[in-house]
């Protein structure tokens, strides 16, 4: 196990119940390929204990034919389980792995370095709180080191801890972590998250990863004025100790509706996963989109009534007065003012080969509701190396995008950074029914303006087509002039 208790022995339902009530930390590892994400994985698995016998045998087997350590076990194996990742050396899927500690749980998504499978990489990071970014201590921050960090910074993870690896080959100078920090902290400044921590490892030799390396011991001396690279923490202690209950939205109550549970004619509740705020019964709510207001009676769960129910809580509503709600609306607080639009700004990751075309129709699914759109129009596109703006006509796979996006009906909107469950979104292609993007909302924008502009592009574009097919010999000015 990872951490020894005597209360295994002693009192094993009470070990259960403090074992069940921890903290648990979500954390992603990118990075570019060949940074050691996988074997920082295995690393963190072996040294806290959490490998059993027959996996340790297994992976031993292993690395004689697909290792990449010599005559040492390949703890990398532990996570890369596809036959091609094995043979690649390099990470393809996002692989999952729980372990814990005496003082929080663990889901580890270990994400793909690699610039093709960057779709993958923001898949794993939209439910992080917490990223780690590999860097090899040899070559210094590198492009993916920017487009993973500016994906995870775009998807709301406030908590970076930028792992200086591979401390071993630079023969642990402290001169060269120093500069790797100073070139990250330079690139840093273009990022919203408010916690950035360093710390040099060696995860194939395990220095710093759980246990504190004798071989680094100035980075366990007082920091220096004004630096915040030595904390003089292992990455596990760093894991530990972070603070993540501040990051929920404890303010603005989200419900979107799931199921109306009706068993019989004296029980109606409202089901879902609380997405952000504290649900009280007595607390005065209303539903959106009609603006119908009523009262909490009670916070129903399986193992009974609650007093109060927090983000991520499964629950069901139910209501003082019969209001007509169904899976896809939300509830709110009753105070609370939520724009409702048909349209809104939001940023947008492309995951399919298929270029997003501007005007074609899509599947949407918001929270809990499913409707169609389009993206109306691309803002602008992000140059995730430099984060420079610069204009485009449709995205390719990995793209990232400011977009307007305009539905078929009206919606409340919510702010991603505000409430990430209710802000977010993915795109669905209507015949495939393959998922082709996800995005993040920015702010709403007018139902009425967005209609009238989408009208007019449509025209324009008619005109456009008209034009060129009975007079192809006009000029681009020429066409202008009859807008």
């Amino acid at each position: 196990m990872a951490h020894q208790s005597n209360l295994i022995a002693d009192n094993i339902e009470q070990y259960l119940h403090e074992h069940e009530n921890k903290d648990l930390l979500r954390f992603i590892t990118c990075g570019s390929v060949d940074d050691g994400k996988s074997t920082l994985i295995g690393r963190l698995l072996h040294d806290s204990k959490m490998i059993f016998e027959d996996q340790l045998a297994a992976i031993t087997a292993a690395s004689k034919t697909s290792g990449t350590t010599g005559d040492t076990v390949d703890l990398a194996l532990l996570v890369d389980g596809l036959q091609s990742e094995r043979e690649q050396g390099i990470t393809i899927d996002v692989a999952y792995r729980f372990f814990s500690t005496e003082k929080r749980k663990f889901i580890i998504a270990d994400t793909p370095g690699h610039e093709q499978y960057t779709r993958n990489m923001a898949t794993g990071a939209s439910n992080a709180s917490l990223a780690i970014i590999l860097i090899d201590a040899r070559y210094g921050v590198q492009t993916q080191t920017r487009r993973h960090s500016f994906i995870a910074d775009l998807l709301g993870i406030q908590h970076l801890v930028i792992a200086v690896n591979k401390m071993d080959l630079v023969e642990f100078s402290q001169a060269r972590f120093d500069e790797i920090v100073s070139e990250y902290q330079m690139f840093a400044k273009n990022l919203n998250a408010r916690d950035i921590r360093f710390v040099p490892i060696s995860a194939l030799a395990g220095d710093n990863v759980v246990n504190p390396s004798a071989n680094m011991p100035w980075y366990f001396q007082a920091p220096q004025t004004g630096a915040r690279s030595y904390t003089g923490e292992t990455l596990l202690s760093l894991l530990e100790n972070v603070e993540i209950r501040r990051d929920q939205n404890l303010t603005n109550l989200r419900l979107p509706v799931q199921y109306v549970n009706r068993p019989h004619l004296d029980f109606r509740g409202y089901c879902g996963t609380l997405a952000a705020g504290i649900a009280r019964p007595g607390q005065q709510v209303k539903a959106l989109p009609s603006q119908k207001q009523a009262t909490i009676e009670r916070v129903v769960t399986f193992d009974g009534d609650l007093d109060a129910a927090f983000p991520g809580q499964a629950i069901t509503l139910t209501l003082d007065e019969e209001i007509d709600i169904s899976r896809g609306d939300w509830l709110v607080a009753a105070d609370e003012s939520v724009p409702l639009s048909n349209a809104f700004s939001a940023d947008i990751v492309w995951m399919h080969e298929d270029a997003l075309t501007p005007g074609k129709l899509y599947d949407f699914k918001l929270a809990t509701r499913d409707l169609s759109g389009q993206v109306r129009h691309i803002d602008y596109q992000i140059d995730v190396n430099t984060l420079e703006k610069h204009a485009c006509d449709a995205l390719e796979l990995n793209a990232i995008a400011r977009c307007e996006v305009e539905l078929t009906a009206e919606i409340p909107v919510d702010d991603y950074r505000q409430s990430p469950g209710t802000g977010s979104f993915i795109i669905i292609d209507r015949l495939t029914n393959v998922t082709v993007g996800a995005g993040m909302i920015r702010n709403a924008v007018a139902a009425n303006d967005a209609a009238v502009q989408t009208d007019w592009a449509a025209f324009e574009r008619d005109l456009n087509a008209l034009v060129r097919k009975h007079f192809p010999h006009w000029e681009a000015k020429d066409i202008r002039s009859l807008l």
